[in-house]
């Protein structure tokens, strides 16, 4: 069931993509015009059609309907976006839906980076620890805090790699520095992070 706090929205079975393009158009205007119910349809219409484009991308059902969700928060926020004349209602919410899977994709795999990224000596395992910590934590206030106690040097190119997905490789480009110094400067700046977040009595299992 689709969650009660999404206005508009039930759990009635889908009503595939043979629905006259006027009527989704006529839709998503009375979504632009903060009609709940005309949102409710638009789900049930939809609903399926997204859910699938979204497993196809992460291929993981939680994540997935979790996406579906900011999905039509979306589309409650932007319906005025929509343009007719640009193309139809289908391809425009298969877009929304693609590209909110691609950021969530993205976005987890640089967590994954982050763990593995220092290398594979001892120094580098200990700061695969110490993202570790820092991602299970889920507590992102504490993590922001502590980056910003880092020198702007190594809080930089840890900022691009968590948050922005990056590569080393695409860090080293954007900031202009050798691929070597980047590396350093990330594996002493996550070092520095996980002594932070121990001062903070932060250990996470």
């Amino acid at each position: 069931m689709y969650p009660s706090y999404l206005p508009g929205c039930t759990d009635k079975p889908l009503l595939r993509s043979e629905q006259p393009h006027d009527q989704d158009v006529d839709l998503l205007k009375a979504v632009a015009a903060r009609d709940e119910a005309a949102l409710g349809q638009v789900y049930d219409r939809y609903r399926l059609i997204l859910f699938g484009v979204l497993m196809r991308i992460l291929n993981n059902r939680e994540e997935a309907e979790d996406v579906l969700q900011e999905v039509f928060m979306q589309v409650w926020r932007r319906a005025a976006d929509f343009d007719e004349n640009r193309g139809r209602p289908f391809t425009w919410l298969v877009t929304l839906a693609r590209s909110r899977g691609i950021d969530r994709l993205r976005a987890l795999a640089s967590r994954e980076r982050v763990v593995t990224m220092a290398g594979a000596d001892e120094a580098s395992e200990d700061v695969s620890d110490a993202a570790g910590d820092a991602i299970r934590s889920e507590q992102r206030g504490v993590v922001n805090s502590a980056l910003s106690q880092l020198p702007e040097e190594q809080k930089r190119p840890l900022m691009l790699a968590y948050f922005d997905g990056l590569t080393q490789s695409e860090i080293a480009l954007q900031l202009g520095a050798p691929l070597g110094t980047v590396k350093t400067r990330m594996r002493s700046g996550m070092m520095k992070l996980r002594e932070l977040l121990s001062a903070r009595g932060q250990y996470f299992q």
